[in-house]
């Protein structure tokens, strides 16, 4: 992929990321729930430094547990 192919994945992402983080910040989520997603969204972040495709796969599958659980977009 090249460097302008990475640069736009990792806007992607980043936008992605940023939404999660408000879904998860969510007041109506408990806060043991918010925990856990937060350690799991820094995970994500934190791999996003050195794989972007794997990152967007496992924030893929967060972003589905977060629609499973009803947290909504704000």
């Amino acid at each position: 992929m090249g460097r302008d192919g990475q640069l736009e994945l990792y806007g992607v992402l980043a936008a992605r990321l940023k939404q999660a983080h408000t879904r998860v910040a969510n007041p109506e989520v408990p806060d043991e729930t918010r925990r856990e997603l937060s350690r799991r969204l820094l995970a994500v972040t934190a791999v996003a430094k050195h794989d972007l495709a794997d990152a967007a796969r496992r924030l893929d599958v967060l972003t589905a547990e977060l629609d499973e659980l009803g947290i909504p977009d704000r």
